[in-house]
């Protein structure tokens, strides 16, 4: 098993994923899961849902072509099915599945690989320090709830047309690439048929979406980054293994304790919907759909290529000093990712206070409160109130 399967498992995952698309959204189309719009919803017009089984169909079969027949392999794919099941399940019932339904249902798919397949961290490696062995009990417990936030972290994700399915094939691309130069041969194929999958289903999902994954792709995709994350990185004897999955796995991540922490803060339960993920958050200032996916694409790209240099660039010399020229190199890698999170951070949140300070300005205006001021005159008073910091309080949004 080497590089060429994995790229063979990629390819065969596309085409299947592709090429069953269309009949499922048909299918979804007539038993009735469809996704109608709703207010906080960026689509406009109801679109099929239960994606996710074009993809599982993918994922099942490059697996049992491509993937070695051991134990760990086959609890990964029984525990892929399990959850695309309830996942298409709460995609398919009017209102979806009850959230602690919901919830145990996906505790119970990751239980599959974890405790049938052993898929499960036993030890964490940071530079410096030696492995921490967690123990059986802490092995399993930490495996199971880090599934189970994968899942969770990529469904929120899925809220504009391609986002999640872009980003997971960027973030199974990264670990194919990662887990194949580890010697992880079984978790790169996996990754590799993860991310044919998806980008197959992407030529359907891209703007304006003709069919959404739903739980059933979302889950289905999170389960599987996870376990080649498992399998493929953080079993390994690395030392920078814990950054990987945290670096090529951080925006979705970052938007998750995002909301997770707002509707903590408001008191709002964290398993409701809202409208404060990044892509609401972009839609609110102006970007359209496809502008916001490829901004979240290129901020994943960049932690990716950042992954990618921490594994490949030569930084450290063999008694365990920095080499300067590569280092330096790994220092340009960290200054592209950090500036596009910080690009994004001045587009969320500057642009924003901009858009609303307009906004409350033009209404201040309307009703008398202000006197009438020109587009530029408006413009200036914005600009002066972002590079002084002083202004009038914005009603909380």
């Amino acid at each position: 098993m080497d590089e060429l399967d994995a790229l063979w498992a990629f390819l065969v995952a596309a085409a299947l994923a592709f090429a069953v698309t269309p009949p499922v959204a048909a299918f979804a189309r007539r038993v009735g899961a469809v996704h109608e719009p709703r207010a906080r919803d960026l689509h406009d017009k109801p679109v099929p849902r239960l994606g996710g089984l074009a993809i599982l169909v993918a994922v099942v079969v490059a697996g049992v072509l491509f993937l070695p027949d051991e134990r760990s392999t086959r609890a990964i794919l029984l525990g892929a099915i399990a959850i695309a099941l309830v996942g298409a399940l709460d995609d398919y019932l009017p209102g979806g599945l009850p959230p602690l339904v919901k919830l145990a249902g996906q505790f119970g798919a990751a239980a599959i690989p974890v405790f049938a397949g052993d898929v499960r961290v036993e030890n964490v490696t940071l530079p410096f320090i030696d492995p921490f062995e967690l123990g059986e009990f802490g092995s399993h417990a930490l495996s199971l709830v880090g599934i189970v936030a994968v899942m969770n972290v990529v469904n929120f994700t899925d809220g504009a047309d391609g986002l999640a399915a872009g980003v997971c094939t960027i973030a199974a691309a990264t670990f194919a690439v990662i887990a194949l130069s580890l010697n992880r041969d079984a978790a790169g194929v996996l990754a590799a048929l993860t991310a044919g999958a998806s980008v197959g289903f992407l030529w359907h999902n891209f703007h304006p979406a003709s069919i959404f994954m739903g739980d059933a792709g979302s889950n289905l995709l999170g389960l599987l980054l996870a376990c080649v994350a498992i399998q493929g990185v953080l079993k390994t004897a690395a030392v920078v293994a814990l950054f990987f999955p945290l670096l090529i796995l951080a925006v979705p991540a970052a938007d998750a304790t995002y909301v997770v922490a707002k509707r903590i803060k408001y008191r709002r339960p964290v398993y409701r919907a809202d409208a404060a993920h990044f892509h609401h958050r972009l839609a609110r200032i102006g970007f359209s759909q496809r502008r916001t996916v490829l901004y979240l694409y290129g901020w994943t790209l960049s932690l990716a290529a950042l992954a990618l240099a921490m594994r490949f660039v030569p930084y450290s010399d063999d008694d365990g000093s920095l080499n300067a020229g590569w280092t330096i190199v790994i220092l340009a890698f960290g200054l592209l990712a950090l500036a596009a999170s910080l690009y994004l951070v001045i587009v969320l949140e500057i642009l924003k206070f901009k858009r609303v300070r307009e906004r409350e300005i033009r209404r201040r205006v309307e009703t008398g409160e202000m006197t009438a001021l020109s587009r530029d005159e408006v413009e200036r008073e914005i600009e002066r109130e972002v590079e002084t910091g002083e202004f009038q309080a914005v009603p909380r949004q």
